[in-house]
C-alpha cells in the first residue's frame, strides 16, 4: 500500500533524549565488540545495569552543560579502558611467547638442525651406485643388490607383519628401517631411522616402494634449509617481541587526565554519592523517642 515509507527522528535538547541515546549507544558498542575480528575478539565485558540517580536527573533537567560534559567523558573512558584492556592482553601474550613459546621452537629447530644434518653426512657416504643407481639393501640379515628381488622382499615381510608397532626388518644407506601397518590410513608404512625419524607409505608396486624411499631420502637437504631458515625467523620474531613488550599503553596519559576529570565532575555534582531515600518512619526529628504513657486501670 505504501511503497516508500520516511522515518524521522525527533531529539528535543535538554530532555532525557540524551540519556536515551546514550542507552542505545552503550548497546551498539556491547554488539560491536563481539561482530569484530579486530581486537578483542568476541569478547565482551559484563554490562551493568544503567539507571539514572536523582542528582542525573536534576542535572537533565537543569540543562547544565557539565553534565554533557560528563556523558562524554564516560563514553571516551569506557573506550580507552577497552583499548588498555587489549593492550595488556597483547602485552602479556608477548611476554608468555618470550618467555615459554620462542626459546621452545629455536630448540627444536635446534635439535632439527643438528639430527637433519647428520642425515645427510649419512646419506651423501652412501650413495647408490650402478646403472640401477641402487645400494645394497640388507632385509632380516640377508643383503640384497638388485632391486627387484629388493622390493619382493620388502613386500613379503610387510606381509608377514600386520601390527601397528614398528618392527625392525634391515638396512638402507646407512638408517635403519622399521615397518608397520598405519590402521587409520590403511596402509603399509616403513620408518627410515637416523638421528629422526621418516615415514614413508609403501604400496603394491615393488619397485615404487624403492623410489619412495629413495624420494624421501633426497630430501633431508632440503628438510636442513628449511629449518635453518625457520630459527632465524623465530629469533628474529623473539627480537621484535622483546622491543615490543616494552613500549607503554600510548593513551595512558590521555586516560589518566580524563579519568581524574571525570572524577572531578562526579564529585561537582555530587554523583560519587549513592542517593538516600527519605523515608517517614514517623519518628521526631530530634531523634527522641516518644515517651510511653502509663495508665492505671483498676481492676
Amino acid at each position: 500500500m505504501f511503497p516508500e515509507v520516511e522515518v524521522y527522528r525527533y531529539v528535543t535538547e535538554q530532555t532525557f533524549d540524551a540519556y536515551l541515546y546514550q542507552l542505545v549507544e552503550g548497546k551498539q558498542k556491547f554488539i560491536s565488540q563481539i561482530m569484530t575480528s579486530k581486537s578483542p575478539v568476541r569478547s565482551a565485558e559484563d554490562v551493568d545495569e544503567v539507571a539514572l540517580s536523582f542528582a542525573e536527573v536534576k542535572m537533565l533537567a537543569t540543562g547544565d552543560e557539565r553534565f554533557k560534559e560528563k556523558m562524554d567523558l564516560d563514553m571516551q573512558v569506557a573506550k580507552l579502558k577497552v583499548l588498555k584492556q587489549s593492550y595488556l592482553s597483547e602485552h602479556y601474550d608477548l611476554e608468555d611467547r618470550i618467555l615459554k613459546h620462542y626459546p621452545k621452537e629455536i630448540k627444536d629447530y635446534e635439535e632439527r638442525i643438528a639430527g637433519y644434518g647428520n642425515d645427510v653426512k649419512i646419506a651423501s657416504q652412501h650413495k647408490p651406485q650402478g646403472e640401477n643407481k641402487f645400494c645394497p639393501m640388507t632385509l632380516n640379515g640377508v643383503t640384497y643388490k638388485e632391486k627387484a628381488d629388493a622390493g619382493g622382499m620388502l613386500l613379503a615381510i610387510c606381509k608377514e607383519n600386520p601390527l601397528s608397532q614398528p618392527i625392525q626388518i634391515g638396512s638402507y644407506r646407512g638408517f635403519q628401517m622399521e615397518v608397520f601397518y598405519d590402521t587409520f590410513n590403511t596402509c603399509y608404512c616403513l620408518n627410515i631411522c637416523g638421528m629422526r625419524k621418516y615415514k614413508v607409505e609403501l604400496g603394491a608396486d615393488a619397485l615404487g616402494n624403492l623410489t619412495r624411499i629413495e624420494n624421501e631420502i633426497a630430501k633431508l637437504p632440503a628438510r636442513l634449509e628449511a629449518a635453518k631458515t625457520r630459527k632465524e625467523e623465530t629469533i628474529a620474531q623473539l627480537e621484535t617481541a622483546k622491543e615490543e613488550v616494552k613500549k607503554p599503553f600510548a593513551f595512558e596519559n590521555e586516560l589518566k587526565e580524563k579519568t581524574e576529570r571525570l572524577n572531578a565532575l562526579n564529585i561537582e555534582l555530587n554523583l560519587n554519592e549513592k542517593d538516600n531515600a527519605v523515608i517517614d518512619d514517623g519518628q521526631e526529628q530530634d531523634g527522641e523517642q516518644p515517651e510511653k504513657k502509663c495508665m492505671d486501670r483498676e481492676r
